[in-house]
């Protein structure tokens, strides 16, 4: 185990009718408000007539709107929200979404304190020395941006998608009713479960030693998602799994698992580069890819592919090779993400061979990507001609 300290300093307010905390947690931080939400879905559900008459009885509260984030959150967005807080002298983010608006609101945040372009924070060119406060209400279990200083930024223009995160992105507080995903339909709900697993995966296949408590933390994820997913497919409006699914998505991301390690996260980079040239979901095309990522360093590092399949999935070890575990546990996990409905090829979406060089160079942030196993340019071209 590696050296580390960790914290976090996100207030998780979870459970039925939290929204109600939302008047008295936002007004900590100012009463001029840039409120940042996505198409229009929470005006359909009724949250954002929740959301508002929390946020009216804000003593002289202002309210500033921003609507339209992309579900791959793009920086012209992230521009007109830093423009707006600065026009209008907004003290405070609320947040109501999914991770592509926390992520775009956690950019503006950062972005409104700094002289220059954002996409210099973005690109890892400079950090933020501090932030506009934020606070979220979730409505998608998914990334874990909820509890974490992460954010993903496309910038269309350029066909590059990239991530950045600072302990001053972090949110305040995060209102995490599992009631307000009730109407995220199956096909989102679908990736949500798919992107919070390979989280888990990121951070289970690390390049440390010695770290049992965070390996076991992650196979307790894994498992409890496996259990409760197939179920929350059948029956999108059961509390209870709702519930499951969210607090699961949270903790995937909220560092716990980081602590000590070396994490990977080589599958997400070449994930962000297919959907920063294709606009793809994100939890489709990790689906595609992480099995294909297995299969790739399994030829060299088999060990803790096994150990995933016999402690997750429970795998029968007599007679077999650490390969053959390999191998078996990366079908179970194609197998498993096909049930519940997930894509398995490039190909589902209409991406072909044509663009891969592109793909390949906005996957490589630098001459390698990944610790488990560091793939080069040529691993990363193998990786996504195998998954056509």
């Amino acid at each position: 185990m590696d050296q580390f300290q960790y914290v976090n300093p996100t207030k998780l307010i979870f459970g039925k009718n939290q929204t109600a905390a939302i008047k008295d947690e936002a007004a900590q931080y100012g009463n001029k408000i840039l409120l940042v939400y996505g198409g229009g879905s929470i005006k359909k559900s009724g949250l954002y007539d929740t959301v508002m008459e929390q946020l009216k009885a804000i003593p002289d509260a202002e309210i500033v709107e921003l609507s339209g984030v992309e579900p791959n959150p793009r920086l012209s967005t992230v521009n007109k929200g830093i423009q707006l807080i600065r026009e209008n002298n907004l003290e405070f983010i609320l947040a109501v979404g999914g991770g592509s608006v926390i992520d775009c609101a956690k950019a503006i945040a950062a972005g409104v304190h700094y002289d220059g372009d954002v996409w210099d924070i973005v690109t890892g060119k400079a950090a933020p020395a501090s932030a506009v406060p934020l606070g979220t209400v979730l409505t998608m279990a998914a990334t874990g941006t909820e509890m974490n200083g992460n954010s993903v930024i496309t910038n269309w223009e350029e066909k590059d998608k990239r991530a950045f995160s600072s302990i001053h992105t972090y949110p305040k507080f995060s209102v995490l009713d599992p009631q307000n995903t009730y109407t995220v339909p199956k096909d989102q709900t679908v990736y949500g479960i798919v992107d919070l697993m390979s989280h888990v995966f990121e951070q289970y296949f690390h390049a440390s030693e010695n770290a049992p408590l965070q390996e076991r933390f992650g196979e307790s994820i894994l498992k409890t998602t496996i259990d409760v997913a197939p179920k929350l497919i059948k029956d999108l409006e059961n509390y209870d799994y709702r519930e499951v699914i969210m607090l699961n998505a949270t903790f995937a991301l909220n560092k716990v698992l980081t602590m000590g390690v070396k994490t990977d996260w080589a599958t997400h980079m070449i994930e962000h580069a297919v959907s920063a040239v294709h606009d793809i979901p994100h939890g489709g095309g990790l689906a595609i890819l992480f099995p294909r990522w297995m299969e790739f360093v399994a030829q060299t590092k088999p060990e803790k592919v096994a150990q995933l399949g016999i402690r997750v999935f429970d795998l029968n070890t007599e007679g077999k090779s650490l390969n053959d575990l390999a191998a078996e546990t990366i079908q179970r996990v194609k197998e498993f993400w096909a049930s519940i409905g997930a894509p398995e090829n490039l190909s589902d979406y209409g991406i072909d061979s044509r663009e891969i060089e592109l793909m390949v160079e906005r996957s490589m942030v630098g001459d390698t990507i990944g610790s488990y196993v560091p793939l080069n340019k040529d691993d990363v071209r193998t990786i996504l001609v195998n998954s056509l």
